[in-house]
């Protein structure tokens, strides 16, 4: 008796207008994320459905870890990229400092070097002009 007047021409539990032809049916629940399924008796076996949706969230917690793990394995692998570029800059800037030094140690002697080849020049230029003019 209980189950035929469910079946009254309504439908089952107010589900009649959402029913898909496999007996399931989905439809936006009130939040954004959420989803309300509805499944029907009379068209699909209630065990069968049950143990295929345990199958899909098996295989969706299955991802979700594989996800997890390949997050963590990239995170390490950007630290690790971060603390060889923070010692690369170490280098860099300790390089520059030494080789500031070295510059200006001999900075002056290079200067005084092509001064001294200028005047060089200047004189053999003028060598030149004074013997091409005979």
């Amino acid at each position: 008796m209980a189950s035929s007047s469910n079946r009254g021409g309504g439908g089952y539990y107010g589900a009649a207008p959402y029913r898909s032809r496999e007996g399931l049916s989905t439809r936006q629940g009130t939040g954004s994320d959420e989803i309300q399924l509805r499944i029907d008796p009379m068209h699909a076996d209630l065990d069968d459905e049950i143990s295929g949706l345990r199958n899909q969230v098996r295989k969706l917690k299955n991802v979700a870890s594989e996800i997890e793990s390949e997050a963590k394995y990239q995170n390490e692998f950007i630290n690790q990229l971060q603390m060889t570029l923070i010692k690369a800059q170490a280098g860099v800037k300790n390089n520059m400092r030494k080789l500031n030094k070295s510059i200006i140690q001999s900075g002056s002697s290079h200067v005084l070097h092509v001064v001294l080849f200028a005047l060089f020049c200047l004189f053999l230029v003028y060598l030149w002009s004074k013997f091409s003019r005979r």
